[in-house]
């Protein structure tokens, strides 16, 4: 049987892609490939103790509010505090505070086209 090995990407829908596609870039530092408007991310540019999630959630759940959309992105950086600091100057809108637990450090804030999105750097 074959089996899965990872996440290979996150694909959504986006009113405005390629715009959104540069406030990540100019925001957050992200990379964007020139003919596809996305990001690769290789593993040796991840931080050691960082991994990738597959979590589906109940339809009822809040854990993407004050989102509406029915996705949430998880994005690993090198400083939660830094990079939510960078995506409120671009008109992010932060959610909730900063929070630490055995998994790491987490933070939120909704994109501008409504995305509920969580960093996290691992311990």
């Amino acid at each position: 049987m074959a089996t899965v090995l990872g996440l290979g990407g996150f694909f959504f829908k986006a009113r405005e892609p390629v715009k959104l596609g540069e406030w990540y870039q100019q925001w957050l530092g992200m990379e964007l490939e020139p003919d596809h408007n996305s990001v690769s991310f290789k593993p040796s540019t991840l931080p050691e103790k960082a991994y990738s999630v597959w979590s589906p959630f109940k339809l009822d759940t809040d854990y993407f509010q004050p989102s509406d959309q029915a996705a949430m992105v998880n994005l690993i950086v090198d400083d939660v505090a830094e990079a939510l600091s960078q995506v409120r100057e671009g008109g992010a809108k932060i959610v909730g505070e900063i929070e630490e637990c055995e998994f790491g450090v987490f933070g939120w804030f909704i994109d501008p086209e409504g995305n509920k999105v969580e960093l996290w750097k691992p311990l």
